[in-house]
């Protein structure tokens, strides 16, 4: 039987490491994003070593959801691997300074769409049974707090919890779930978060060695491919040069 991958984000950062990490090892893929004309890049890539079925997908609505995995061919049906990896981060401040819209954009991808693309696959990934995984893609922000984390750390903690929590409802069918948490990572993550500040961006990583895309993407596939017996719950991965901050104190002058 083919393996078949099914990646949420596949248009940049870890979603598209990922295809291509798949792709290596000859699995079957399936992209779905919101930007179309990099779905067809990632395809032109990588079709010629593997077969690759694309969809533009907003994974925030739900009925774009199920008619997508409604839609599979034949082919791409029997999943064997869902990787959660649609998310994003905006703007980097107190949460009394942010948006409304902005944090509701967070909630509705980094939750909403979660839940709305692991319901949608769930019946597939059952029926694949013994050796079949849900991989969701967490952070560090989800366990660690800092200043302008507010609902995107709150949105990865509602990842870790879910991720717990289908384990259990799962037990017996076979299906492993993961949260993969990475910490500091660069890949457009950054600028979609500061809506483009280049400098914003190379500033966080100036001087420092970072995970990548590939990093990342590496776990994913592990994870995907470890004996059918064994489940990874939590892994948590950062930078060697990536720890945890002292406690902030406010102090008087």
């Amino acid at each position: 039987m083919t393996n078949v991958v099914f990646i949420t984000g596949a248009t940049s950062g870890f979603g598209r490491a990922a295809a291509r990490r798949f792709a290596q090892a000859g699995w079957s893929l399936v992209l779905t994003g919101r930007r179309q004309e990099r779905l067809n890049e990632i395809k032109s890539e990588l079709e010629g070593q593997v077969p690759v079925h694309i969809a533009a997908l907003d994974v925030r609505d739900a009925e774009a959801v199920k008619q997508v995995v409604a839609d599979l061919p034949a082919e791409f049906r029997q999943i064997r691997c869902l990787v959660n990896n649609a998310g994003l981060a905006l703007a980097p401040m107190p949460t009394q300074n942010v948006e409304l819209n902005d944090l509701h954009t967070m909630i509705d991808t980094n939750i909403t769409g979660l839940v709305n693309v692991t319901h949608a696959l769930l019946p597939t990934l059952i029926e694949t049974g013994a050796g079949a995984s849900i991989i969701n893609i967490g952070s560090t922000a989800g366990r660690w707090p800092y200043p302008g984390g507010h609902v995107y750390g709150a949105s990865k903690a509602f990842v870790q919890q879910f991720t717990y929590n289908l384990r259990s409802d799962l037990l017996g069918t076979g299906v492993r779930v993961t949260d993969i948490a990475p910490g500091m990572a660069e890949t457009e993550f950054t600028l979609v978060r500061t809506k483009g500040d280049q400098a914003a961006s190379d500033k966080l990583y100036r001087g420092t060695t970072p995970l990548n895309a590939e990093d990342i993407a590496e776990q994913m596939y592990y994870v995907a491919t470890l004996p059918d017996h064994i489940n990874i719950n939590l892994l948590e991965v950062m930078p060697t040069r990536q720890a945890w901050a002292p406690f902030a104190v406010d102090r008087d002058e």
